[in-house]
C-alpha cells in the first residue's frame, strides 16, 4: 500500500512486518503548516504556545516536528492537537486550533476556502518521499510479483504525469473532493516510482531518529532493516 514518510516508522517501531518496496518522491509543495489570513501568527516562531492540529504519526507530523526544530522551538513548547483531517478541518473552521499541518487534498481544500497564510511547506523544511510498502513475508516469497506490481505502478505514474486533468477529475468523482481543490493537488503532485536509494534511507533514518528522540515512537528503528531489494539487485 501507499503511505507517507512517518506511518511506516511508527509501524516498524511497533513491530509491523513491512518493507519499503519503492519510493514516490514529492516536491513537498502539497503539504504545509498554515493559519487563517486574519491570524496574528505571522511565522513559525509565533507558534510557541499555540494549538496545532495534526495527524499523529503522519507525514504532516514529521513536517511539524522538523519545522519547529529548524526554527528553534522544541516540540513541548507547542500544543499538538492530534486529529484526523476531517476533524481538524472542523476545528480549523471553528477556530478551536490556531494552526493546521496537513497534506493534499486537505491543504488544497483549505487554500480554496480560506486563502490561508502558509508558514511553511515541506519543500521549505525537508526532502519528502512517500512510499509503497509490502508485507515482508509476502515480498520475500513473491519477489517477482512485487517487481511486476512496482513496474505497473511506474507505468500508471507516467500516464498520470501526462494527464493531470484526468487524474483530478477521477479523484474528484471517487473522493468527492471539490474539483478546483483536486486540480490544485494534482498539478503539484510529483508522479514517479523509484527504488529505495541510500540517500532515501538516510533521510528516513533521520526522521525516525527525530521521532525517537522526542519519545514519539516506543523504540529506535533501523530503516535499512526494512528495505526490500528487487531480485538481481
Amino acid at each position: 500500500g501507499w503511505t507517507g514518510d512517518a506511518p511506516p516508522i511508527f509501524g516498524q517501531s511497533a513491530g509491523a512486518n513491512i518493507v519499503y518496496a519503492a519510493a514516490l518522491p514529492s516536491n513537498g509543495d502539497g503539504e504545509a503548516i498554515f493559519v487563517k489570513p486574519a491570524s496574528p501568527i505571522r511565522s513559525l516562531a509565533d507558534l510557541k504556545g499555540k494549538r496545532i492540529g495534526v495527524g499523529k504519526g503522519t507525514s504532516a507530523h514529521n513536517l511539524l516536528v522538523a519545522a519547529l526544530e529548524k526554527t528553534g522551538i522544541t516540540f513541548d513548547q507547542v500544543t499538538p492537537v492530534y486529529l484526523s483531517p476531517a476533524d481538524a478541518a472542523a476545528a480549523f473552521a471553528s477556530d478551536q486550533i490556531d494552526a493546521w499541518a496537513v497534506w493534499d487534498p486537505f491543504f488544497a481544500i483549505a487554500e480554496t476556502r480560506y486563502q490561508p497564510r502558509v508558514l511553511a511547506r515541506s519543500s521549505d523544511v525537508l526532502k519528502v518521499n512517500t512510499y509503497f510498502l509490502a508485507n515482508k513475508d509476502f515480498a520475500k516469497a513473491h519477489p517477482d510479483f512485487v517487481s511486476t506490481t512496482i513496474a505497473a505502478l511506474g507505468d500508471a505514474a507516467k500516464w498520470a504525469d501526462q494527464n493531470r486533468d484526468k487524474v483530478a477529475e477521477a479523484l474528484h468523482e471517487v473522493t468527492g473532493v471539490p474539483l478546483d481543490a483536486q486540480t490544485i493537488a494534482a498539478n503539484r503532485t510529483k508522479f514517479g516510482i523509484y527504488p529505495i536509494t541510500d540517500e532515501i534511507v538516510a533521510g528516513q533514518q533521520a526522521t525516525a531518529d527525530r521521532f525517537f528522540k522526542l519519545g514519539l515512537i516506543p523504540k529506535a528503528v533501523r530503516i535499512s532493516d526494512a528495505v526490500w531489494t528487487a531480485p538481481g539487485n
